[in-house]
C-alpha cells in the first residue's frame, strides 16, 4: 500500500474535489439485485462460445491471408482493418477463460491456446492467475493489483504512452519466448525475474507474479513451450527467407494494431481514480465502466462483453453473452438514484477525452 501510495506522490497532481473512491460506501440495495436478478444466467453456453470464437477466429486469419495477397494498398488496408477486428474479438476469449469454471467448456481453453493463444504469443497463462487478482475485493486497485494503476492521477504524458507502448508489444513478446525463456532454462537465475516480471499481461510494474502451482503449472509448461516453438520458427522464418519478409510485417502489423486496440479498451475500462487504498464493492463498480446500448461502435472496441466492464465486476461469474440481459434487468428493477446507472457511459472518444483533461487538470493543479 506504501509503494502505491508513494507512485501516486510522485506521478499524480493534486486530487481533484470530488469524494475519494475509497470513501464511497456499499449500496447494498444494488448488490443484492444483482445477485438476485441474474441466478438464471450464470450458465454459459457452449454453442455460442464455440460458434462465436471460432467464426472470429477464422475471419481473422482470412483477413491476414487476403492483406499479405492484396493487389493494392486499398485492398491491404481493408483487409487488415478485417483481420485486426476479428483476432481482436478471438483474442478477447481471453478474459472468458479466466471465469469459466473448471470443466464447463471442455477442449475451449486448449483450442484457444492452439488457434490464438500461441500464434500471437499471447497464451492463457500471461493472463489467467493474473485477473483474478484484479478481481479480488481487497487487492483492486491497490499495489497488489496486476492490472491496475492511478492513471487519472498521473501526468498527462503517461496516458499516450500507455497506448503507444502496446505497438511494441509483439516485438516484445517474441523477444520473450525466442530469447528469454530458453535463456532461463540454460541460466536459472534468469528464470524468477522472467517468471515474476515478465510473464503476465500485467500494467503495474510494482507486481510480482507468484511461482504456478499443480495443474496449472502443467498448463504454463505446455503453452510456454508451443509459444516458445512458435516463436523460434518465425524468427528463423525471417531470417532464412522461409516467408516473405513483406508477409512477417503484415502479420506483426496486425498482431500491433490488435493490442493497441485492446490497450485503447483497457484505457476506458476504467476511470483510474483509486490512490491505493481498498474500496468496497461499490466504489470498485463506479471506478468501472458500462458503455451499454444504443451504440453499435462498442461491440467492435469492447467485444465479448467488455462494454459491460462495471457489470462485469458487479457479476464476474455471468458469461458474456447474457451481460446485455442482465444489464436491461438491472436497469430497469433499480430506480433513478441507484448508483448502478453512475457507471453507464455512452462513448469510447469522450472517456478518453475525459481521463486525459482530468490528468492535465491535476498536472495544472500541481
Amino acid at each position: 500500500m506504501l509503494a502505491m501510495n508513494t507512485l501516486v506522490d510522485r506521478l499524480s497532481s493534486e486530487p481533484a474535489v470530488k469524494t475519494p473512491k475509497s470513501a464511497i460506501p456499499d449500496d447494498m440495495a444494488m448488490i443484492r439485485a444483482a445477485s438476485e436478478l441474474t441466478r438464471d444466467l450464470v450458465t454459459p453456453s457452449a454453442r455460442i462460445y464455440w460458434t462465436d470464437f471460432l467464426a472470429s477466429t477464422i475471419v481473422g486469419y482470412a483477413g491476414v491471408v487476403a492483406a499479405i495477397l492484396a493487389p493494392s494498398t486499398g485492398w491491404l488496408l481493408v483487409a487488415s482493418l478485417v483481420a485486426v477486428l476479428a483476432l481482436y474479438r478471438a483474442g478477447s476469449f481471453i478474459h472468458e477463460l479466466t471465469h469459466i469454471r473448471k470443466n464447463a467448456l471442455p477442449g475451449f481453453r486448449f483450442v484457444w491456446n492452439l488457434l490464438v493463444g500461441v500464434p500471437l504469443l499471447i497464451p492463457s497463462f500471461m493472463y489467467e492467475g493474473i485477473h483474478s487478482l484484479h478481481h479480488n475485493r481487497t487487492k483492486y486497485g491497490t499495489v497488489e493489483d496486476p492490472e491496475y494503476l492511478p492513471l487519472a492521477l498521473m501526468k498527462p504524458w503517461t496516458v499516450p504512452l500507455f497506448v503507444v507502448a502496446a505497438a511494441f508489444a509483439p516485438l516484445a513478446l517474441l523477444f520473450r519466448y525466442a530469447v528469454l525463456t530458453p535463456l532461463s532454462f540454460l541460466i536459472p537465475p534468469l528464470r524468477k525475474p522472467v517468471r515474476e516480471r515478465y510473464s503476465g499481461m500485467i500494467i503495474n510494474p510494482m507486481f510480482r507474479r507468484k511461482s504456478p502451482e499443480g495443474e496449472f503449472r502443467r498448463q504454463w509448461a505446455w503453452q510456454e513451450g508451443g509459444a516458445w516453438a512458435w516463436s523460434t520458427l518465425l524468427v528463423a522464418a525471417g531470417v532464412f527467407g522461409w516467408v516473405p519478409l513483406r508477409a512477417l510485417v503484415i502479420f506483426g502489423a496486425i498482431a500491433a494494431a490488435t493490442l493497441v486496440l485492446n490497450q485503447i479498451r483497457t484505457l476506458v475500462a476504467h476511470l483510474w481514480e483509486n490512490d491505493g487504498e481498498e474500496l468496497t464493492v461499490t466504489a470498485q463498480f463506479l471506478d468501472s465502466v458500462n458503455v451499454p446500448p444504443p451504440g453499435l461502435l462498442p461491440e467492435l472496441w469492447a467485444p465479448v462483453g467488455l462494454r459491460y466492464h462495471a457489470l462485469h465486476h458487479l457479476l464476474p461469474g455471468v458469461p458474456y453473452h447474457a451481460l446485455p440481459e442482465a444489464h436491461r434487468r438491472l436497469k430497469a428493477a433499480l430506480p433513478a438514484d441507484s448508483q448502478y446507472h453512475g457507471a453507464n457511459y455512452r462513448s469510447l472518444p469522450k472517456l478518453v477525452l475525459n481521463l486525459v483533461a482530468g490528468s492535465a487538470r491535476g498536472a495544472a493543479a500541481r
